[in-house]
């Protein structure tokens, strides 16, 4: 199936961020020749209160957007290595429950994707990364209401999606389930809002 080009936010804090993320990169990984652009989100900025220090203006918050920062330079200088990043650090936080505000833990998951971890580290020194998921996140805001991941972005529409499996290891399924959401947002833009009243997992 053929769908269109399309953007997803992250935040590695999130485990619904990281059901979707894993389907893509599980898809991605076998084959799907999708034209995806990740986008960091700050879901610690989404917790400032109106008028609060944005968190890449606050000293005191500056740990909490490091894998984000991490993520855009692979993402920028090595997009070879993005997808087994971007599952490593998914998996840092929520398999081994790791701390991502610690440059270890970060140091760690890039290292076990093959990526030169000190190649980042120096890369974050300029602060271009920093600028740049501010820039991604207040975009998504300001431009398409986005509050939250992961949120799928198909054209003009955002839609907050929670996906409560993992494909565990079943690259067909996370094709399915990705080309359905999307196709879902692309063909019925009608469509609100749509909740099951009870969790079946």
């Amino acid at each position: 199936m053929d769908i269109p080009a399309f953007s997803v936010t992250y935040d590695y804090r999130c485990p619904f961020a990281r059901n979707a993320h894993e389907h893509i990169v599980a898809a991605m990984q076998a084959g799907a020749a999708w034209d995806v652009t990740f986008l960091p989100f700050s879901l610690t900025q989404t917790h400032v209160e109106e008028g609060g220090t944005p968190v890449w203006e606050d000293p005191a918050k500056a740990v909490d957007l490091l894998a984000l920062e991490a993520s855009v330079v692979v993402r920028d200088q090595f997009p070879d290595r993005f997808l087994a990043a971007h599952e490593a650090l998914f998996s840092a936080r929520h398999d081994q429950a790791g701390d991502l505000r610690d440059e270890a833990v970060v140091r760690g998951a890039l290292e076990a994707a093959g990526v030169d971890a000190d190649a980042v580290f120096e890369a974050l020194r300029d602060g271009a990364a920093t600028k740049e998921v501010r820039r991604s996140h207040e975009a998504a805001v300001g431009d398409l209401h986005v509050f939250g991941v992961p949120t799928f972005i198909v054209g003009k529409h955002a839609v907050f999606v929670r996906l409560m499996s993992r494909p565990a290891g079943d690259a067909a399924l996370a094709r399915k389930t990705i080309e359905h959401v999307v196709s879902l947002i692309d063909d019925h833009p009608d469509l609100n809002e749509f909740k099951h009243t009870t969790v079946s997992f």
